[in-house]
């Protein structure tokens, strides 16, 4: 087994201390999001597409124990009964309240010890000289597996019928929406796609390499959910012309004639948000679309959806130094002024905001909000290699999954750069996933 290529530049307390940083805020995320509901509601599988929030727990923990107790610390195994409990592959998540699960105070008991040990060996252990722990890797992985998680809890929370157990500030405003032009321009050219040097990135997202992108323009924001109801009012679920056949045959199969969520009531639509009815803003990037929708709307419009490699060139490539940057703005790390991550607000900000956080050539909101369809199968880059197993994404590579970018409202920002890549069916609604469109640019 060989390690990804990492920094390892990086100040050894410094890279200790953001090791940690990571996995604190990752866990008070998830203690916030399994703490402000009953037990019942711990318990219950709210959807057959989703686990128990408990079994998220209690997942949480194993994983963390399995990959820094046992593997990088070379502890004793403290619960190897439950792992194949918690075995995301053994287990489809429509099976899972079935399993004899940790109940909510012992998952809560097992997740904290785990994190004590972990964080002693943390202190302890140089990180340096092995696959796993090179620029602290594993800490790293683990963390963006608990943030992961989050996301998932989150959606669930969203698919749970009752009162609104989660609250949070509306996200800012921005004045200058309005002025912006619809699309812009990217040039055509080569560019640096993926990355060889992040420590933490995950294996699909490597190596570097490039990629010749011929010119297009690409919509300066995300759709909004005004633009998406003009694609309703205009007939567009029911003109089999704007879908594939397997969109159409979905559809129609489920009667779909909007977002998850929406409903028509009154002579306008409503949508239902984290156990609130609310009327459905119409400047705010669509929300809760499958990459079916995605792309006839695309195709009503007259123009296509983005393919992973124009998406990442908008996101990072830099025309005047002819690099890739880590994240639209730069290579910092997100602030609250550039893009809206982290659960902070529980929705997207209108259209245009965080112009804090655009793109050299002034593309909006590619990081954070919501994730973006492509039109890209999940493929491997050249010179991908599985690390450190198999299941995180080689088992998922070819044309049944499509391809998300730009992380979401709901995604912390460990989780989210310029390089990562999410996966999904292209059935997917539950999912925070909105889009944005392009066209060639002859």
């Amino acid at each position: 087994m060989t390690a990804p290529d990492s920094d390892l530049t990086i100040d050894p307390e410094a890279l200790r201390r953001r090791a940690e940083l990571a996995l604190r805020t990752a866990r008070d995320r998830t203690h916030a999001l399994t703490t402000c509901v009953d037990e019942p509601d711990l318990t219950a599988q709210h959807s057959p597409l989703m686990s128990p929030l408990v079994w998220d727990l209690a997942h949480i923990g194993n994983q963390e124990e399995q990959w820094l107790l046992r593997a990088v610390g070379g502890r004793d195994a403290l619960r190897p009964e439950i792992d194949s409990i918690y075995d995301a592959f053994e287990h489809p998540r429509a099976e899972r309240p079935s399993l004899p699960l940790l109940a909510p105070a012992e998952a809560r008991g097992y997740v904290h010890e785990v994190r004590g040990r972990v964080l002693d060996i943390l202190e302890r252990i140089e990180l340096r000289g092995a696959p796993l722990i090179d620029a602290g890797f594993a800490f790293g992985m683990i963390a963006q597996h608990e943030q992961q998680h989050d996301e998932t809890m989150l959606i669930t929370h969203q698919l749970r019928r009752g009162p609104a157990a989660l609250t949070a500030p509306p996200p800012p405003d921005t004045a200058d929406a309005a002025a912006l032009p619809e699309e812009v321009l990217i040039p055509g050219g080569p560019f640096t796609m993926g990355t060889s040097t992040e420590p933490w990135a995950l294996d699909n997202e490597r190596p570097a390499h490039r990629r010749l992108v011929p010119a297009f323009h690409i919509d300066t924001t995300p759709v909004t959910n005004g633009a998406y109801e003009r694609f309703i009012a205009e007939g567009g679920y029911g003109e089999r012309r704007w879908w594939t056949a397997e969109g159409w045959a979905y559809i129609q199969e489920h009667g779909l004639a909007a977002p998850l969520f929406w409903r028509r009531e009154g002579g306008q639509w409503l949508r239902r948000r984290f156990g609130v009815t609310e009327p459905v803003p119409p400047q705010e990037p669509v929300v809760h679309v499958s990459w079916y929708e995605a792309d006839a709307y695309a195709r009503w419009a007259g123009r296509r959806l983005p393919t992973e490699e124009e998406w990442e060139k908008a996101a990072r490539h830099d025309p005047d130094s002819g690099r890739s940057r880590r994240y639209p703005w730069g290579d910092a790390d997100p602030a609250p002024d550039q893009a809206n991550l982290g659960q902070r607000h529980l929705r997207p900000a209108p259209a245009g905001s965080y112009p804090k956080g655009a793109s050299p050539l002034g593309v909006r909101q590619l990081i954070g909000d919501v994730w973006e369809w492509t039109s890209s199968d999940f493929l491997p880059y050249p010179g991908f290699r599985a690390f450190p197993y198999r299941e995180y994404s080689e088992v998922f590579f070819g044309p049944a999954h499509k391809v998300l970018r730009g992380g979401s409202f709901a995604v912390d920002e460990v989780v989210c750069r310029g390089t990562f890549r999410n996966w999904d069916l292209p059935v997917r609604r539950q999912i925070f996933s909105g889009f944005r469109t392009a066209r060639d640019a002859s």
